[in-house]
């Protein structure tokens, strides 16, 4: 018998005042049997960084040529394409050929490292690909905020990010690998 996922709301209230967008988000995340929590939450993450009307979670994990998160205009097309994790190079390739914008969030520590090592002579040359890393003691703390019914306040100001729920607060490191 096959694992189901898990459910998990979130009611995320996200004031980014670099980007000037203020709204209020209900969220509902099927976390994967093999997703983790701090995967889950990059996720939670990613959206809050790009968040938008047309911005909704894909099946990244479940299918191969879907990312994490995407953005498509009125016409279908893809806007913006968000991939969490370490993503296979071709995937990246395709993707950054399909959407106007494609961006990555990586994490893992010295996995990250190896795996921005193999593939960057590669997606160098990708004028609509942006890279970020996220230290493990970072992603580690968002993974402890993870709860089946969350309440979480994203604010962004002047560069500096922090993600919180009513107990604690984490301030994200977002490291531009590829900018």
């Amino acid at each position: 018998m096959a694992l189901k996922s898990t459910i998990f709301k979130a009611a995320l209230q996200i004031s980014n005042m670099d980007q000037h967008y203020y709204q209020d988000h209900a969220l509902t995340l099927a976390r994967h049997p093999s997703e983790t929590d701090e995967r889950m939450m990059m996720r939670l993450l990613a959206f809050a960084l790009h968040a938008n009307d047309a911005l909704s979670f894909a099946n990244g994990i479940c299918v191969e040529d879907e990312p994490d998160l995407w953005h498509k205009d009125l016409t279908g097309a893809i806007a913006t394409w968000i991939n969490v994790g370490l993503p296979d190079e071709k995937l990246v390739r395709r993707a950054c050929g399909r959407a106007d914008q494609v961006y990555i969030y990586n994490y893992g520590g010295r996995t990250a490292d190896m795996w921005w090592e193999q593939a960057s002579s590669k997606l160098n040359k990708l004028d609509n690909l942006t890279v970020y890393s996220l230290p493990p003691e970072t992603t580690r703390a968002l993974a402890k905020l993870a709860e089946r019914n969350m309440q979480l306040t994203f604010t962004m100001q002047e560069a500096q990010i922090w993600l919180s729920n009513q107990a604690e607060t984490v301030e994200v490191e977002l490291v531009a690998v590829k900018a």
